[in-house]
C-alpha cells in the first residue's frame, strides 16, 4: 500500500477512505493485523446504528460467537455454495451485533423513516455488511470470493435517491455480486445477486 498522501486514520487502520462518506468511514475499523485466525475472534470494531451512519457504537464478539460464524463456512465446495454461506453468516452477524449495538429491531428498507430506534438506511447497512465481510475475509473463510468496495445505483426521480450495497467478486470469472442487507429486517439473509442485475433492478 502506498502511504504517501494517506490520512492519519488511513495510516492507523489501513483502510482507504476515498470511496466513503466522512461520517461513515469509521465503520470499517479493522486491520490486517487483527485477523481472527490469530486470536480466535475479531478485536472490537465499530458499527453504524442509525441513518447515514452518524452514530457508531463499539462491538466486541466473543470467541464462541465468532466460532458460530466460522461454522457457516464448513464444507464450502463452490462459489454458489459460498454465496449462500455468506448470506447466512451476515444474517448471524446482524443478530450478534444487534444485541450490543441496539439494532436488533432494524426493519426492512427504510421502515419507520429513521424514527425507529436502531433503524438503518442503505448507507449504514452497506457499511456494516462490508465490515462483516472484511472480518470474514481476514479470517481466510472465503475461498471463492474477495470483498470489493461498495457500489451504488440511482433509484430514479421518484425513488429514494442513491442506493448503496456491499459487493463481493467471484474468483476466476471476475463476476461481482451485490450483498444487499437493506432489503430485509435485521437477522435475515441479505439479497445476493449479480451486480449488473442489482443496478438495473432486474430479477436473476
Amino acid at each position: 500500500m502506498i502511504l504517501a498522501n494517506m490520512s492519519t486514520q488511513e495510516l492507523r487502520t489501513g483502510v482507504p477512505l476515498v470511496s466513503l462518506k466522512k461520517p461513515a468511514a469509521a465503520a470499517l475499523l479493522y486491520t490486517a493485523a487483527l485477523a481472527p485466525s490469530a486470536w480466535g475472534a475479531p478485536a472490537s470494531f465499530e458499527t453504524c446504528t442509525d441513518y447515514h451512519c452518524d452514530i457508531l457504537k463499539p462491538v466486541t464478539l466473543r470467541k464462541d460467537q465468532w466460532k458460530q460464524v466460522r461454522q457457516q463456512f464448513r464444507g464450502v465446495g463452490n462459489a454458489v455454495t459460498e454465496r449462500e454461506q455468506i448470506r447466512q453468516a451476515i444474517a448471524l452477524l446482524e443478530e450478534l451485533v444487534g444485541e450490543q449495538a441496539g439494532t436488533s429491531g432494524d426493519l426492512e428498507k427504510n421502515q419507520g423513516d429513521g424514527s425507529h430506534p436502531g433503524q438503518l438506511d442503505c448507507i449504514s447497512e452497506s457499511l456494516n455488511t462490508t465490515t462483516y465481510l472484511r472480518l470474514i475475509e481476514e479470517d481466510n473463510l472465503l475461498q471463492w470470493h474477495l470483498v470489493e468496495e461498495r457500489q451504488q445505483r440511482d433509484e430514479g426521480l421518484f425513488g429514494w435517491g442513491t442506493h448503496w450495497t456491499a459487493v463481493i467478486q467471484e474468483h476466476g470469472s471476475g463476476q461481482q455480486f451485490a450483498v444487499d442487507s437493506w432489503v430485509d429486517k435485521n437477522g435475515k439473509p441479505p439479497l445476493v445477486q449479480k451486480i449488473e442485475n442489482w443496478i438495473e433492478k432486474r430479477p436473476e
